[in-house]
C-alpha cells in the first residue's frame, strides 16, 4: 500500500511539473464555462472605460454563462502591448477574444495565430483592414458601427450652421485606424456636399493634448476658421481648449464623436455643437454575445452593423 501511495504521489508531482512548463503558446485545459477576453484600447479614454463598464454589467447578469477578463492599454498607440495581451490571453487558455484593435493592420497576424490555436476572435470598434485579412487568409467578423455614416451625420448637422465656402478643419484619428479613416471620409462627404472649404486635415492620434496642439496652430494660421470636426470626443475637448485659449469660443464650432459624459456637459453649455453615439456601453457586449454564439457553433462568421446616433442638445437624454 505504501508503494502504491508513493506511486500516486509521484504521478501527481509529475503532472504539476508538466503543467508548469507548458510552452507559452499552448492553451490550458478548458473550464466548465467559456472564458472570454475583452481587449480594449486606451483605458485613459472615457469611451473605453464605458465599454468596460458595459461588459462587466453584462457579465454580472450572465455570470453562469461565461467568465470575463477585461484588459486594455495605457495609450492609443501602444500597439506592441496590445499584441502582447492577445498572446497572453491565448496562453491563459481563453476560449474567445473580443478585441478593439489599436491598429487595423498590425493586430491581424497575432489574431490569426490566436485562431490557429483554437481561440475564437471577434473584432469590435475599429475594423481590421480588409486587404491584410485577405493576405493573411483570416476571416474575422466585425461587430460595430458604420463610422463613415456616423461622421457624415455630424458633418451634415454642422453644415446647417455654416454657409458655402466657409473654412473648416478636420482633426483625424490615428492614420493606421480604419475607424479614424472612415470618420474622416464621412466628414469630407458632408463638407463637399455642402460646398464647405476644408483648409486643413491633421491627425490628433485620438489624444486630447495632440489635438490641442494641432488646433492651436490651425486657428493661428486661419483667422477666419468657422469649425473643427474631430474624429473623437477626446480630441474635441483638446480643440475646445485651444479655441478658448485663442479667444475664439464664440466664432468656431466644434463637433466630436463618441458621446462621452464630458462632452454631454459641454453640449448643454453650448460649447460643442454635436457628437455621435456609437453606444460604447453596448459595443463590447454585442461582441461578447456574438462570441458566445460562435462558441455554440451557431452560423458562420459574418459582420454585424451596430447603431450610430447623432447627439445634439435637443436629443441629449
Amino acid at each position: 500500500m505504501r508503494n502504491y501511495n508513493r506511486l500516486i504521489t509521484n504521478a501527481l508531482i509529475l503532472c504539476v511539473i508538466a503543467l508548469s512548463i507548458l510552452p507559452v503558446g499552448c492553451k490550458q485545459r478548458k473550464a466548465d464555462k467559456p472564458r472570454i477576453a475583452l481587449i480594449m484600447k486606451s483605458l485613459a479614454n472615457e469611451f473605453f472605460k464605458t465599454m468596460e463598464q458595459g461588459a462587466r454589467s453584462h457579465h454580472k447578469e450572465h455570470v453562469a454563462e461565461y467568465d470575463l477578463v477585461a484588459v486594455g492599454i495605457k495609450n492609443e498607440q501602444d500597439v506592441a502591448r496590445q499584441i502582447n495581451l492577445v498572446e497572453l490571453m491565448v496562453a491563459q487558455g481563453v476560449d474567445a477574444i473580443v478585441i478593439a484593435p489599436a491598429d487595423s493592420k498590425a493586430l491581424v497576424p497575432v489574431c490569426k495565430r490566436a485562431m490557429k490555436a483554437g481561440t475564437i476572435v471577434v473584432n469590435i470598434d475599429n475594423k481590421f483592414d480588409a486587404a491584410v485579412l485577405a493576405d493573411q487568409g483570416a476571416k474575422i467578423p466585425f461587430v460595430g458601427p458604420d463610422n463613415r455614416k456616423g461622421a457624415r451625420l455630424a458633418g451634415e448637422y454642422l453644415a446647417t450652421r455654416l454657409t458655402e465656402a466657409d473654412k473648416v478643419a478636420i482633426i483625424e484619428g490615428a492614420p493606421n485606424a480604419f475607424n479614424g479613416i472612415q470618420r474622416k471620409l464621412g466628414f469630407e462627404d458632408a463638407m463637399k456636399t455642402a460646398g464647405i472649404n476644408i483648409v486643413s486635415s491633421q491627425s490628433g492620434y485620438w489624444e486630447m493634448a495632440k489635438a490641442n496642439q494641432c488646433v492651436s496652430a490651425i486657428v493661428t494660421e486661419y483667422s477666419d476658421l468657422k469649425a473643427v470636426l474631430c474624429a473623437n470626443d477626446s480630441m474635441a475637448l483638446g480643440a475646445i481648449a485651444a479655441i478658448k485659449a485663442a479667444g475664439k469660443s464664440d466664432d468656431i464650432l466644434v463637433i466630436g464623436f463618441d458621446n462621452i459624459s464630458a462632452v454631454q456637459r459641454l453640449l448643454k453649455e453650448g460649447k460643442i455643437l454635436c457628437t455621435v453615439d456609437q453606444h460604447a456601453d453596448k459595443l463590447a457586449l454585442y461582441g461578447i454575445e456574438y462570441a458566445l454564439e460562435m462558441l455554440k457553433g451557431k452560423g458562420t462568421p459574418s459582420d454585424r452593423e451596430t447603431p450610430v446616433e447623432l447627439i445634439t442638445v435637443e436629443t441629449l437624454k
